[in-house]
């Protein structure tokens, strides 16, 4: 369970870090967002998934 808050406080760390430095980008690419098709987001959702699983694997 200590992982998985670990884990959690990584991920709003490194969100807020690019919300901090890149505030304008951040606002453009949301508003890019609605123009992506779903099935593009769905793609991008599961290899960042995949990506992620690959990167805990490796590091335990």
């Amino acid at each position: 369970m200590q992982d998985l808050w670990a884990a959690l406080g990584l991920v709003l760390l490194l969100e807020g870090v690019f919300y901090a430095l890149f505030p304008l980008q951040m606002i453009e690419m949301m508003r890019k967002l609605p123009e992506i098709p779903p099935q593009t987001l769905r793609v991008m959702g599961l290899t960042a998934v995949a990506i992620g699983w690959l990167i805990i694997k490796l590091v335990r």
